[in-house]
């Protein structure tokens, strides 16, 4: 099972393959804003790496954070839980002004089909 550190709420151990989103939801309990649904539509997912960041990196979320001039960031909703990773939670529900963290967010990467940057 891949650890998963978060700033600020601790460590958490992660399913294999578990989309970030969903564990930062769910394992460390977080307030972590998804607003699109996980859908790499908004960017309200973001978080930052502190340490092991992924290598790779879906199109969808490229194009998003290119589109937005979102830069030093990634998109929690297109990263899967293959490895060890440390983040620092950029967007979250509370001071947000939002009345929830968004849409639920699917088990697989989405949009679908996923593709990858290559």
């Amino acid at each position: 099972m891949p650890k998963l550190t978060v700033e600020g709420l601790g460590e958490f151990n992660v399913p294999q393959g578990k989309r970030l989103i969903l564990a930062l939801r769910e394992e460390a309990g977080s307030d972590q804003l998804h607003a699109c649904g996980g859908k790499a539509r908004c960017t309200t997912c973001r978080v930052e790496f502190l340490d092991g960041e992924p290598t790779q990196q879906t199109v969808a979320e490229k194009e998003i954070l290119n589109a937005r001039g979102v830069h030093n960031a990634r998109l929690s909703c297109q990263i899967n839980c293959d490895h060890d990773m440390s983040v620092r939670i950029i967007s979250r529900l509370e001071g947000s002004g939002r009345k929830d963290c968004g849409s639920p967010c699917s088990t697989e990467i989405e949009p679908q089909p996923v593709e990858w940057v290559k």
